[in-house]
């Protein structure tokens, strides 16, 4: 089977995307080669590359971008030079890896293929309800079946994860029994639609409806801005209320999608390629 015919079979897994232009396509490599192996990972990093060529997979999945930039295309195309770039570029034909992004697909599945392998990972399948109430994004929100604390969740987490440490906000005694994971609060994030007053309505403003209107104890963002929801539950917690914020970032949560992938995509191939899940592991060392 070549590259091609693994990314054909995945494609037609995934919703269709009719005139789709966006990012999910080869970054490099030879789509025409045969598929050695795959790597499923959350981006290719240095040491998932090398991973892979110890492997012998020549084909690298990731949901994230490899070249450093948003549009994600591929080469480098800026006018400047990126020695970085170009050392990972050579580490990549040196071994004869293709690189395939699966990001819009992923997220058009339903339920969502990234948050699936989320709440697969933290045993939270069967008691989540997904909410598209906000505009773009979904948000997923969770009843534990047994409370537990901020201590212990965070511990759960971190261990779950493989995270070096985990930014919070919250008194780490306080129960948690509901709890919301939600989208990346960009500035004016779902600004499409307007509040009372008339202005931008924002994301990460409506998610304070969690806490206000629908009894959650805490919050699990994406990429995080200050000024909004966070700074609500620092005042929160400073009046001693019981609320919670829990700043995994981005990359280190979704990356349990992709160990989810790994599940997926076999039997789509007939269990004759061999798949396998690396992580990109945590960005973040923390001084303390």
């Amino acid at each position: 089977m070549t590259i091609q015919e693994v990314v054909d079979r995945i494609l037609a897994y995934h919703p269709c995307l009719p005139d789709y232009q966006g990012c999910d396509s080869f970054k490099c490599g030879d789509p025409g080669a045969e598929c050695t192996g795959i790597v499923t990972a959350l981006t290719a990093t240095v040491s998932v590359v090398r991973k892979a060529a110890g492997l012998g997979a020549n084909l690298i999945i990731v949901h994230e971008p490899t070249n450093y930039t948003s549009a994600d295309y591929p080469g480098w195309r800026e006018d400047f030079p990126n020695e970085v770039f170009g050392e990972k570029e050579r580490l990549l034909t040196e071994h004869g890896i293709a690189v395939w992004r699966d990001h819009d697909h992923l997220h058009a599945h339903r339920p969502d293929g990234i948050f699936t392998g989320v709440l697969r990972a933290f045993g939270w399948e069967e008691y989540h309800k997904t909410d598209f109430s906000m505009g773009p994004f979904a948000s997923f929100l969770v009843e534990l079946p047994e409370k537990t604390t901020l201590k212990a969740l965070l511990k759960t987490l971190r261990e779950t994860i493989g995270m070096n440490g985990i930014r919070y906000i919250g008194p780490e005694d306080m129960p948690i029994g509901k709890l919301a994971l939600a989208a990346h609060l960009y500035p004016m994030g779902g600004a499409d639609r307007r509040n009372r007053a008339g202005f931008p309505k924002e994301y990460s403003v409506e998610l304070i409806r969690y806490f206000e209107e629908e009894g959650v104890d805490a919050i699990l963002p994406g990429e995080t801005i200050d000024w909004t929801l966070l700074s609500y539950v620092r005042d929160a917690v400073q009046l001693g209320q019981k609320k919670a914020i829990i700043q995994l970032g981005h990359f280190n949560w979704e990356e349990l999608g992709m160990r989810y992938a790994a599940q997926w995509l076999p039997p789509l191939l007939d269990g004759k390629t061999a798949v396998t899940y690396v992580p990109s592991e945590d960005m973040y060392s923390y001084y303390l």
